[in-house]
Formats: C-alpha cells, structure tokens, sequence
C-alpha cells in the first residue's frame, strides 16, 4: 500500500509555474508524492522544503541534495525557513488534511473502519488526543466543536451522550465511540455522520484550522514577486478561509477600500477553481471532494 497517493498531482505542481533555480516549500510533505514531483522539474541550483509534523513521515525523505525536511509543523513556516537564511519563496504547496498513510493506520485513530485508541494527532508528541477531548471537555465545548467542525446539527445531543456514557466508563477507541453513539447513525447516512463527528474531534486535537490561518498570514511575507501558493482543501471549512483570504487577505469582516476604490488585499487569485477529474476519483476514492486554489501577490 502506497504512504499515500498525491491528489491533483499535475495541476498543483503546474500551479507553481517552477523555476528551474527558484525556491519552494512543500508543506505537508506526507508521502513525497508532490516533492518528488516538484524536485523533477528544479534544475541543478533549485531548492525545495518540506515541512512535516508527523514521526512516519520522516521514513519517506527524499536524498538528494537539494530537498530539506523540516520536521515540524507548518504553522512555523517563516521560523523555520529564516533558520535556513530564506525569506523569499517562488511557490509554497499545501495539500490540507489527513493523509491515506494516517487514515489506514487503525492505531491512530483518524479512520472510523478501524477499531483503535482515540488519538488522532498528526504530531505524536502532541499533549491533547482525541481521548481527552472525548473524555474531559465539557458538554457545552464539545457541542460546539460538533457544531463548528462538524457542522452537525444535533450537536447538543450529541455530546449529551458522549457526557452520559463516559460517566459510566471512559471511551477508549474507536469503536466504542461508535458504539455510543448508535442512535444517531442511521445505516443510510453512518458513515457520513460518523466521518463528521471525527473530523470535528481531528480538527480541535490538531488546532487545523488555527494552524491554516496562521499559515495563511505569512503567505504574502514569503512569496517573491510573481510567486505562487498552491492549496489543496477537503473540507468546505478549510476552502473557505482560503477562498476569502486569496480574496480579501481576511477570515472575517469585510475588506475595507480606499476613496479611489481600491482595496489592499495582498493576494490575487489565479484560474478557476479546480476539481479532480472522474477519473483520478475513480482511482483514489479520496480525492473526491478536493478543491485546488492558486494564488499569487497582487500587482500593486
């Protein structure tokens, strides 16, 4: 089994418009797939990044000379490059969310087929898990990270049960996760609601969203003139802060312009909005909601 298959390969690589001897950071490094992608186009002066929070992703490093693995989380992506003495990037990659690697590793805790200890961090060192967030947040936070990440509606009882039970005897694993909350997965929708509950526990255990904003910030920072952000979402929570910030250069409030009318948001879309074909989501099932938006600094 593959670490992980890269989704929209092609087209988010061709969104970074390479240059043989630019600068470019991978950060969800993962598997490879989009740094070995990337490395093949960078001529011989050509340098690449990649960042990676994940203890099993750095079996994947690449050896050669011009590739350097960071690994720590991307949120620290300016830190961690002014180290290496780079402030300016041609192009900056991020593929968002859990890799198939962590979905099929049923320890884990990130896939509801897999029974396992409810974990859930994408840095193993991590304090918070899934465990605790099941087992000591409060009815009423637990409710509304169910309501916030999930997006689910009857949150509130939801996380009722979840307090109820865990009185009794504290949730473990996945299954028993599952099992408390039988009542409301019906056999047509199961899968779906479960996915929605665990993607809300994931989000708050890893701080994604948080993290994705910070990252965003000091995209403008970072990029050179004419360089390119590439970003691949699965969730309609994560495309949307990408959407408004590529947009406004804001997550929230409305952008303000001057008397002329002109705005200052620090980026410009480039294209449309990409989706995968049928075809590559007829050979990897988990490329089926992914949204590719580009970006690059506004011409002033």
């Amino acid at each position: 089994m593959k670490y992980h298959s890269p989704v929209l390969l092609k087209e988010s690589i061709d969104a970074l418009s390479i240059k043989e001897d630019g600068v470019y950071v991978d950060v969800t490094f993962g598997g490879g797939g989009h740094s070995k992608e990337i490395l093949k186009r960078l001529g011989s002066k050509g340098k690449l990044f990649g960042f990676d929070q994940d203890a099993d992703a750095l079996e994947n490093i690449i050896d050669d000379s011009r590739f350097t693995l960071i690994p720590q989380n991307f949120r620290f992506i300016s830190r961690f490059l002014r180290f290496y003495g780079i402030k300016k990037v041609d192009g900056i990659l991020a593929d968002l969310g859990v890799s198939s690697h962590q979905f099929d590793e049923g320890d884990r805790g990130f896939s509801t087929r897999f029974d396992g200890m409810l974990d859930m961090r994408m840095n193993q060192q991590a304090k918070i898990s899934a465990r605790e967030v099941v087992n000591n947040y409060s009815e009423e936070k637990l409710a509304d990270i169910l309501f916030m990440y999930g997006e689910l509606r009857n949150s509130r009882n939801i996380a009722k049960t979840i307090v109820e039970k865990r009185a009794e005897v504290n949730i473990e694993t996945s299954f028993q996760l599952k099992e408390v909350l039988q009542k409301y997965l019906p056999k047509a929708k199961e899968h779906k609601i479960l996915a929605q509950i665990f993607q809300a526990i994931r989000i708050e255990v890893n701080e994604e969203l948080e993290v994705l904003k910070e990252f965003l910030n000091q995209v403008p920072n970072l990029l050179s003139e004419n360089g390119r952000l590439s970003v691949i979402s699965y969730h309609s929570l994560e495309d949307r802060l990408v959407k408004r910030f590529i947009r406004t250069g804001l997550f929230k409030g409305e952008l303000e312009k001057d008397v002329f009318g002109n705005s200052n948001e620090p980026l410009q879309k480039v294209g449309k909005l990409i989706v995968p074909s049928p075809t590559e989501i007829k050979e990897n099932n988990r490329a089926r909601s992914a949204k590719l938006r580009i970006a690059t600094l506004k011409v002033s």
